[in-house]
């Protein structure tokens, strides 16, 4: 049983009204027997997971949750809802790759750990607009949205299959490691999720103080200049402002480590000292030093700014701003200092992996956090958008295949077999290096000569950062033909900059039927955040299919002026091509969310508690219908598309009128969200 607060609303169900009521335990979406990506990350999610978020005194089901509306289902029951999202989320993007589906990964676990999306969009979207926007700027530079997420799928992997890493992370953090304790095996699981997911998904953040950085000097090598002296660069001044902690902060440091900070930069230095100085010999002060001279002095780190500083620092705030300095503990600081080693800092200022005083790999039982998150951040470097002038020309994976079983990692790595022309040359002037001796510079290929070579330098590399010796690594590159169509890629492009704003205003047409451009847009955000999680997605996956639904109509939108006929308005003929698509996205959605096909919410006994509880029985009914998890317009099992459709047809007008009518409305809020228009190709 994954889900225990479902099951246990269905025998409360079951006991009051008799078989044949929901809610279902949702269904497996891996294979028991599969040892790749999708299957570990998921199965630690389904199945390892279990009463991830479960208060206490929801025991007895209290109506303490929120589902459509609050009050509607127990507290633990929202929270099976919330973690069955994650996983459904994280099963989509893993199938496509595509930023959007990265977008709602994100999403789920900002509404999950963080309180709410709303205070945190800015971090999450400022990394894609300045990516989309600025990065072919450079000379090198590829995606870090998507790029996190698969990091965060892989570090779910990995801890799902390697005994290893399971067990040093439980010793690390004080949890039994006796696997037959399935309740503290879930506890660690769920302390696992919360902590790597605000390593992974966030590691990157601080991108938008590098890329300004990298613009200016990508100016010079476009010349031919290398970077060093000589090199024109920018540095960062009064750093204090976004270091400096407060007085709350202070206390609160004192209470957990007994001794004050007045930095960041000071927080950060005493907890890498405490877990690798002894080993590294060095002391807190040459760490202070070190990480104080980052934003200030790159010339002192080969001329590059180091965002994984600017990302730790950044995220504090976040933290700070979001969840209270109050809540602040060591494993919010071990996920900071995690993201602060993983670019640069670990490799060239503590284990100097590539000069005459390399040290040794960084060994998982020393910081697990950052361990992980430099492996999964090297194993990453597949299906990366590349943005970057040169970046755009060189060869990396388009695609991967893991088998994490053994407890270890067997990766191939496809390249596009487009290029099969490219590695056949390479091969033949690799071939004729070694026949001559092995003399002068050896050929190259980024990403596939570091992978097919007999050095196996991608593996060697991370071999050296890393300690692979509870985690055996090998690497296979191979090719394989693109398959472009996973990625749903079409003229309408939003840069997740709308999609938030996007389900604002689909919610706000069912909940205002037209008058909603009267409403202020701070009081629509308002009405949207009072959902549960699984209604806001539903939104935002109905945002997130409009492109697709315009594309199938010949039409598109975007912020921009383009000279084409603008859409004022949906046809009739245009409702009844996209109308069907959204009742069939709708359908699969529910499917995928176990809900069932009854109206039984509609006729079954209502209670003198129920009565009481909800004050009238159309809101009882509309609360069983939550907790029955049952639709009278669902369908079940596995329709087809054309059977989905002709359910879509029986349907009564006012129902088919529901998938159409809120894009009409949206045509009009649009426009006041971002400026967006629609227009036609012909």
């Amino acid at each position: 049983m994954a889900y225990t607060a479902l099951q246990q609303m269905k025998n409360r169900n079951e006991k009051a009204v008799g078989k044949g009521v929901g809610p279902i335990q949702p269904e497996r979406h891996y294979d028991s027997v599969d040892h790749g990506l999708k299957a570990m990350a998921l199965r630690f999610l389904h199945a390892r997971c279990e009463e991830l978020g479960f208060g206490a005194d929801e025991k007895d089901c209290a109506f303490h949750g929120t589902s459509l509306l609050p009050g509607q289902i127990p507290y633990n029951m929202q929270m099976d809802i919330n973690r069955l999202c994650l996983e459904r989320e994280l099963e989509k993007f893993i199938d496509s790759g595509a930023a959007e589906d990265a977008y709602t990964v994100y999403y789920c676990y900002l509404e999950m750990f963080f309180g709410h999306y709303g205070k945190s969009k800015k971090m999450v979207e400022l990394l894609s607009e300045f990516e989309s926007n600025g990065s072919s700027l450079l000379m090198k530079h590829r995606d870090h949205y998507s790029h996190s997420v698969y990091v965060f799928a892989l570090g779910l992997a990995i801890y799902e299959s390697n005994d290893a890493f399971r067990a040093g992370f439980k010793r690390f953090y004080g949890f039994d490691t006796d696997g037959a304790k399935t309740d503290v095996d879930h506890a660690a699981a769920c302390c696992f999720l919360e902590y790597w997911g605000l390593t992974s998904l966030f590691h990157d953040i601080g991108y938008p103080f590098e890329l300004p950085f990298e613009q200016v000097l990508s100016y010079y090598e476009v010349a031919g200049r290398k970077r060093g002296e000589g090199s024109l660069f920018l540095t960062y001044r009064d750093v204090d402002a976004i270091t400096k902690l407060g007085e709350q902060a202070k206390e609160q440091f004192i209470k957990i480590y007994g001794r004050p900070f007045e930095t960041t930069e000071e927080l950060f230095a005493f907890g890498v000292t405490e877990k690798l100085g002894a080993a590294y010999d060095f002391t807190e002060e040459y760490m202070l030093c070190k990480i104080h001279d980052k934003p200030i002095a790159p010339d002192t780190f080969n001329y590059f700014m180091d965002h994984a500083y600017f990302s730790a620092t950044r995220l504090y705030r976040e933290i700070e701003n979001s969840i209270g300095i109050e809540k602040i503990n060591e494993k919010h600081v071990d996920a900071l200092t995690a993201i602060l080693l993983h670019n640069s800092f670990f490799k060239f200022a503590v284990s100097f992996f590539n000069g005459k005083n390399y040290k040794r790999p960084l060994r998982m039982d020393e910081h697990p956090l950052a361990f992980l998150l430099i492996l999964c951040d090297e194993l990453q470097c597949w299906d990366r958008t590349a943005y970057g002038r040169n970046s755009r020309t060189e060869l990396h994976p388009m695609a991967a295949d893991f088998d994490f079983k053994n407890n270890a990692i067997h990766a191939i790595y496809y390249f596009d077999k487009d290029e099969q022309e490219k590695i056949d040359t390479f091969k033949v002037r690799y071939r004729k290096w070694e026949d001559d001796g092995e003399v002068g510079k050896v050929p190259r290929l980024k990403a596939y000569s570091d992978m097919a070579e007999k050095e196996q330098r991608f593996a060697s590399d991370i071999e050296k950062i890393v300690d692979l010796a509870d985690i055996p690594l090998t690497v296979v590159p191979g090719t394989r033909a693109v398959d472009r169509k996973s990625k749903h890629t079409y003229l309408s492009t939003s840069n997740f900059l709308h999609l938030y704003d996007f389900a604002v205003a689909l919610n706000a047409r069912y909940s205002h039927q037209g008058e909603e451009k009267d409403i202020e847009t701070e009081a629509l955000e308002k009405e949207f955040e009072a959902l549960s999680l699984e209604y806001q997605l539903s939104n935002i996956n109905q945002a997130k299919s409009f492109a697709r639904y315009l594309d199938a109509l010949g039409c598109f939108y975007t912020d921009r002026p383009v000279d084409y006929e603008m859409v004022a308005a949906f046809t009739k003929n245009q409702m009844e091509v996209f109308a069907p698509m959204e009742h069939e996205r709708w359908i699969r959605e529910h499917i995928a969310m176990g809900w069932i096909s009854g109206d039984l919410y509609e006729t079954a006994p209502i209670s003198d508690e129920m009565l009481r509880r909800y004050g009238d029985e159309k809101t009882a009914r509309n609360a069983l219908r939550e907790q029955f998890r049952m639709h009278k317009l669902a369908m079940d099992g596995a329709p087809k598309q054309a059977e989905i459709f002709a359910h879509y047809a029986a349907l009564p007008l006012e129902e088919r009128e529901k998938d159409y009518e809120p894009f009409n409305s949206m045509l009009k809020l649009i426009k006041e969200f971002d400026g967006l228009r629609i227009y036609k190709l012909d």
